[in-house]
C-alpha cells in the first residue's frame, strides 16, 4: 500500500499552522507541523514522499537556515518558502538553493496546492533516480575486481587487445571476462553491454 504524501508545515504561527494542516488533511494530505527550525530538526521525517512548507521568518534559525541544514543532511525533500515578509534578495537566495516555490501569505488554497503538487512531482522524480542509482550499484558489486578492471575499461571505451596489454594478460581471457560480464549484468550483446557502460560509468570508480 502506497502512503500519502507527508507534507511538513514548519511555521511558529500557530493559528496559520492549524489552519494549514486542516486544509491539507482536507485535500487528502498527511501534514505534520512544527513551530521552529529546531521541532523539526528534533523529529527528523521519515523517509517517504512529501514536501516541506516552510516559513522565513522563525524563532531560532530561518527558515533558509533549516533549507541549508537539510541540504548539510542529505535531505532530498523539496521546500516550499511561505513568508508574509517578502523581498527580492530572500526569494534569488531561496530559490538558487533549490527551493520549488516562494509564495507570499496569505496564500490561496489553489495556489498552495498547485505548488505542492509540482514539489511532489519533484520529490517522485527524484526518488526514481536514486531507486536507479541504487539498482546499477546493486548491480556492479556482483563483479569480482578483475571483473571491474575489465568492465571499466569497457566503459572507458577500450578494444579487447587494449585491455589485454594493458593487464598483461591474455586475448581470449579479456574476451571471456567480457562473456561472464555479460551474463551477470543481465545483457545479450556487445551493444547492450556498452550502452550499460553508459549508464553505469560514474559509479565504476
Amino acid at each position: 500500500m502506497i502512503a500519502r504524501p507527508l507534507i511538513h508545515v514548519v511555521d511558529d504561527d500557530e493559528s496559520l499552522r492549524m489552519a494549514l494542516l486542516e486544509l491539507l488533511d482536507a485535500a487528502g494530505f498527511e501534514a505534520r507541523g512544527y513551530a521552529s527550525t529546531g521541532d523539526f530538526l528534533l523529529d527528523p521525517p521519515p523517509d517517504r514522499p512529501g514536501c516541506v512548507l516552510l516559513d522565513i521568518r522563525l524563532p531560532g534559525p530561518s527558515g533558509l537556515e533549516l533549507q541549508a541544514a537539510m541540504q548539510r543532511q542529505g535531505a532530498t525533500l523539496p521546500v516550499i518558502f511561505l513568508t508574509g515578509h517578502a523581498d527580492v534578495a530572500t526569494s534569488v537566495r531561496a530559490m538558487k538553493a533549490g527551493a520549488v516555490d516562494f509564495l507570499e501569505k496569505p496564500v490561496e488554497r489553489d495556489t498552495l496546492l498547485d505548488a505542492i503538487q509540482r514539489a511532489l512531482a519533484h520529490d517522485g522524480a527524484r526518488r526514481k533516480e536514486r531507486d536507479k542509482e541504487k539498482r546499477r550499484g546493486a548491480r556492479l558489486a556482483v563483479l569480482t575486481p578483475r571483473e571491474r578492471e575489465i568492465f571499466d575499461r569497457i566503459v572507458a571505451g577500450k578494444l579487447n587487445k587494449q585491455i589485454a596489454d594493458e593487464l598483461g594478460i591474455g586475448l581470449r581471457t579479456v574476451k571471456a571476462y567480457r562473456a561472464q560480464l555479460m551474463v551477470k549484468l543481465g545483457v545479450d550483446t556487445a551493444a547492450e553491454l556498452g550502452r550499460l557502460g553508459g549508464e553505469l560509468g560514474n559509479r565504476s570508480t
